[in-house]
């Protein structure tokens, strides 16, 4: 059966202009084709950026019709066609169950309205409601409802923090939305149990309150979307986050199987980073991530991730309901399964001793931690709850500080600092920082040596003078993919793996040729 509704999938990324004025700002692009679009735009009004959902218009009659269709579909659908991936398959089923209701209701319609109340029975049936097309756009990373009448902010990759035109006025309907959220999550929330924390099948991380005794304003709501695309280390060189030194240097140090912790502040984008650096693990490592819920996203054949899982009943002695298994035991077992190296999401308890055992006795771990500066992260670690000796602290290597700077002209992230640990005993601590962003010209400088390159030598074999030069060729390899702005998530892994199995022909390739290595007098005893 042909079917009359189509949505159109978003099939390349709809590149939004360069407009450093926001007032002057007045975009708009596709969420779900053609009955979806977000208008961005400046409101005089309000004195501000506003993000717009725009949706088809329905009348009284139309919506009347809706309800009737949405009460008869809800006896009727097949739960396990719904939650089939085919969208194809789903609209052929939702239209034949559609048109059969039509026609036991005696009701005629024209194709206008057809196609428009078939775009919200699928929105609404399939999707997340009026939230779905927000989940479709790309440049959005967060959606946050604060509430009854509260308008949804989005934080979108572009734009930043903006007010939506989405809100919920219903107690009830928000009531079931976030009922439906954990549904969708594998979840339960009730009154007893008000608080719920999962992930959507697409990957995306869910916080929401169920009652009005947590939330005065009602239920709540934050979903941080999962990016099946995520960002690559030519991103964060695009966008200014580091520069290309300093994600050779990166590249340098998780080949070599050094440990790494990316810290910062809530939302200064430990995360995303730590994610896109990840490009660099050699591809013939052994690979195991550790999270509470889903955000690392690796393009690695031997790759194990693994998630925490909430328990039932009433815990034990120990606090520990049924059935849980946490970050504590996920790093335990990854142990014992003979990684190259460990990822973990977040590092908040005791897990950090089982990761830093894990560093000292030789597994290269990798994790994100809650801190802004490397003293604080240090002085986090040797207090309680984690409570770590200084000689476990010392394993960790190299320290990713990030910055989120929000001022009226800009709102940007930044590695703030890249530091490296030389020594941690009970009397003090002892590090380097080669490299450190300059906040006045924006930019990342060099201001000390790399004391890496000589742990890197002493366990490598190779000659500091070869490591340097080595260092070189990547800053060029990464500014000539930035310069081709060769931001896609796989073609940006491939280069990276088939650099590891013949870097002279990825070299070749870019045109970094013999004659400019020499013109750059970096030739010498140059081995690929």
């Amino acid at each position: 059966m042909d079917t009359i509704f189509k949505i159109e999938p978003n099939l390349k990324i709809f590149q939004l202009p360069d407009i450093k004025e926001r007032t002057r700002i007045n975009v708009r692009y596709p969420l779900m084709a053609p009955y979806a679009y977000a208008h961005i735009y400046w409101d005089e009004n309000q004195n501000e950026l506003i993000y717009s959902l725009e949706q088809p218009k329905l009348s009284e009659s139309e919506v009347e019709i809706l309800r009737l269709i949405m009460l008869a579909l809800e006896e009727m659908i097949n739960i396990s066609i719904v939650k089939t991936e085919k969208a194809a398959q789903i609209i052929q089923y939702l239209e034949k169950n559609v048109q059969s209701i039509l026609v036991e209701l005696g009701t005629k319609v024209s194709k206008e309205t057809y196609l428009k109340l078939m775009y919200y029975i699928f929105r609404d049936s399939v999707g997340l409601n009026q939230i779905e097309p927000l989940l479709n756009d790309y440049y959005i990373e967060d959606i946050e409802c604060n509430g009854l009448n509260s308008p949804l902010y989005v934080v979108h990759r572009k734009y930043e923090n903006l007010r939506s035109n989405v809100i919920f006025t219903d107690i009830q309907e928000l009531t079931d939305f976030v009922e439906k959220l954990a549904q969708k999550c594998g979840r339960y929330v009730s009154y007893a149990k008000p608080l719920l924390d999962g992930t959507l099948p697409d990957g995306s991380r869910v916080n929401a309150t169920y009652s009005e005794d947590v939330t005065t304003k009602g239920p709540t709501f934050t979903i941080r979307k999962f990016t099946k695309d995520p960002w690559t280390p030519i991103h964060m060189i695009n966008f200014k986050t580091t520069s290309p030194i300093v994600v050779a240097y990166i590249w340098m140090a998780i080949e070599h199987k050094f440990n790494m912790m990316v810290v910062g502040e809530t939302a200064s984008g430990k995360t995303t980073f730590l994610n896109a650096v990840l490009s660099f693990i050699p591809p013939d490592a052994r690979v195991v991530s550790i999270e509470d819920t889903r955000e690392l996203n690796l393009n690695h054949d031997n790759w194990m991730p693994t998630v925490t899982r909430s328990g039932f009943g009433i815990p034990n002695l120990m606090g520990k309901e049924y059935g849980e298994i946490t970050l504590f035991d996920l790093l335990r077992e990854s142990f014992r399964q003979a990684p190259d190296y460990v990822i973990v999401g977040e590092i908040r308890g005791k897990e950090a001793y089982v990761l830093f055992q894990g560093m000292a006795s030789g597994h290269s771990s990798f994790g994100t931690f809650h801190a802004g500066s490397v003293p604080t992260l240090v002085r986090r670690l040797q207090t309680p709850p984690i409570s770590l000796s200084a000689s476990l602290i010392e394993s960790l290597d190299v320290v990713c500080v990030m910055t989120h700077l929000k001022e009226s002209q800009r709102n940007i992230r930044r590695m703030k600092e890249l530091v490296e640990i030389q020594s941690v005993t009970e009397k003090g601590l002892s590090f380097n920082i080669p490299f450190e962003w300059n906040p006045i010209n924006d930019k990342v400088e060099q201001k000390r040596s790399l004391y890496l390159l000589t742990k890197i030598s002493k366990r490598s074999g190779k000659q500091i003078p070869e490591l340097e030069r080595e260092l070189q060729v990547r800053t060029i390899l990464l500014q000539a993919m930035a310069n081709r702005k060769i931001e896609d998530f796989k073609e940006v892994n491939d280069i990276i793996k088939a650099y590891y199995l013949n870097s002279k022909k990825v070299l070749s390739e870019f045109g970094i040729t013999w004659l400019i290595l020499i013109q750059l007098k970096i030739w010498k005893n140059l081995k690929f």
